[in-house]
């Protein structure tokens, strides 16, 4: 009896679960008890599930763009990316920055509402390089699931005649 007070008193003040592992030693109503704990904590479960939402997600029509081939003569070339915010949340894109001075993207800076797209608009200026195949990348940074994508865009230069 004396070891089990003691017990008691020491699961009392050192464990915030007491009412289910020492039943009957101070709560009369154990088993109540333990159905309003139960009941509770599938409450604030459900709760967190149900306000729970899909966050910002990202979606590009394509990834890659071709400009073919185009003249040393008329260097800078363009192209869009379009994109859907299809999460459940705005979409932000924080940076879209190129691998190169060569290449500039342009992007929507107001947050993307969900279903609504936007466009990233990239410039590449090939004055002064030299002719031939070229492939560049521009890395995308948003606040969605996913956090970074890359898009790429290539082509060749021929000389100037």
């Amino acid at each position: 009896m004396y070891e089990s007070v003691l017990f008691s008193l020491f699961a009392f003040h050192f464990s915030p679960l007491f009412i289910i592992f020492a039943p009957n030693l101070y709560i009369k109503n154990y088993s109540k008890m333990k159905k309003l704990f139960v009941i509770a904590m599938m409450l604030t479960c459900g709760l967190t599930v149900a306000l729970a939402q899909k966050p910002a997600e990202i979606k590009f029509d394509k990834l890659t763009h071709d400009f073919g081939t185009f003249s040393e003569s008329e260097p800078v070339v363009t192209c869009v990316f379009t994109y859907t915010n299809v999460g459940e949340q705005p979409l932000i894109i924080n940076q879209a920055i190129a691998a190169c001075g060569c290449t500039v993207p342009e992007y929507t800076k107001t947050p993307i509402k969900p279903g609504e797209k936007g466009e990233i608009k990239v410039t590449y200026n090939g004055t002064g390089k030299f002719p031939g195949h070229f492939k560049k990348s521009i890395t995308v940074r948003t606040n969605g699931a996913v956090e970074m994508t890359r898009l790429y865009i290539e082509g060749d230069m021929t000389e100037a005649k």
